[in-house]
């Protein structure tokens, strides 16, 4: 987790250093993002490291529009995944950090895969997320939230996904 974190920030601070063009996030503008998601496995009670990636389109300094997928870990026999559209809702704290809320539609598919049994549990519903973002510059910035992937599983990750990332606008 520390190797990914690193790796994130130094990614960061690449894409800022390549940056040369003057940037207002004032103007409507688009982002990508990667972060590194976890979620408890309801068998075994242990947390693994998936991933996710994410685009959006900023319309202002408070709304924007966002879809993403996100890998939930492989938790041995068990594997999971979510995609989600999602309306975003920022709020500035000062020039630096800001909180978001987003409100969407995902859906999410956990599989156990065993010699004995093969199970597949997919829902399709409410998609939810709070989380803070701290800007390194105008066009990248370091993100964690908490994110809700729709009802409670009754196989391999839980709903709750907590994800830390960095994204770069363009």
């Amino acid at each position: 987790m520390k190797k990914l974190i690193v790796a994130l920030i130094a990614g960061a601070a690449a894409m800022s250093a390549a940056q040369a063009q003057n940037f207002s996030n004032d103007q409507p503008h688009a982002y990508v993002g990667v972060g590194a998601s976890t979620a408890k496995n309801i068998q075994s009670d242990d947390y693994k490291l998936g991933g996710k990636v994410y685009g959006g389109y900023e319309f202002n300094r408070t709304w924007a529009a966002e879809a993403g997928y996100s890998d939930l870990g492989d938790h041995g026999a068990t594997k999971g995944n979510g995609y989600y559209v999602a309306a975003k809702a920022t709020m500035p704290i000062n020039e630096q950090f800001s909180a978001y809320g987003k409100v969407g539609v995902e859906h999410s598919e956990r599989k156990f895969n065993s010699a004995a049994l093969n199970l597949k549990d997919t829902d399709t519903g409410a998609y939810g997320a709070l989380g803070v973002q701290y800007k390194l510059n105008q066009q990248v910035a370091l993100t964690a939230e908490y994110e809700r992937y729709g009802k409670e599983k009754d196989i391999g990750a839980k709903a709750n996904v907590w994800t830390v990332g960095a994204h770069y606008n363009f």
